[in-house]
């Protein structure tokens, strides 16, 4: 298992009362997926900038697309604007992924035949060393899932975290949902007051 299916595995479980945004967590997954190339040895840090490194294709699908999708020449990539790039939709291309392996269903409602309904996590191994993973705290993914909305806490400088490296992507993943947070306000007050000048107030 990787650390952006454990990541989306426990959003799924989190279930309806605790809704996140599709877009906060594509950027905690494609921050995520840095942290365990960085922890493969497929790419490394200078500064801020994603620099690809010697590691082998990882065996993940999706995180295989990640590593091949690497800026390889210089300046490279920065962090930021590698989660805005990746990130773009991930949270669906993970979600689907993991539904095609059975890791994911959909609950079914009522005397419904068809698969309609919320997503639902399959009693699997998968979803268990997720939930092993969540329930110990184990402070990388309780950082993504601080910065997704998934649970309470710091999205950065989670204690345990000593490479300076992995602490560069959580800061950056916390600046990006943050940034994306105010779009949404900016949106909804632009929107308020369009549906009020329609109202005549």
């Amino acid at each position: 298992m990787t650390t952006p299916r454990d990541l989306l595995l426990t959003a799924v479980e989190a279930g309806p009362g605790r809704p996140v945004e599709p877009g906060d967590l594509s950027l905690a997954l494609a921050g995520a997926e840095l942290i365990d190339l960085l922890g493969a040895g497929a790419l490394t840090l200078d500064d801020d900038r994603i620099v690809p490194g010697d590691g082998g294709a990882p065996a993940d699908r999706l995180l295989g697309e990640a590593a091949s999708s690497l800026v390889r020449s210089a300046p490279y990539e920065s962090v930021e604007d590698w989660l805005w790039r990746r990130g773009r939709a991930l949270s669906s291309a993970y979600l689907a992924a993991l539904g095609a392996e059975g890791l994911i269903t959909r609950r079914r409602r009522h005397r419904i035949p068809v698969r309609t309904g919320r997503p639902a996590v399959a009693d699997t191994p998968a979803a268990r060393h997720a939930a092993g993973r969540r329930a110990s705290g184990e402070p990388v993914l309780a950082a993504l899932a601080a910065a997704a909305g998934i649970d309470d806490g710091p999205a950065a400088d989670v204690p345990g975290i000593a490479d300076d490296a992995v602490v560069t992507v959580l800061a950056a993943v916390g600046r990006a949902v943050a940034e994306l947070a105010a779009v949404r306000q900016r949106r909804a007050v632009e929107q308020a007051a369009f549906d009020n000048i329609w109202r005549g107030e």
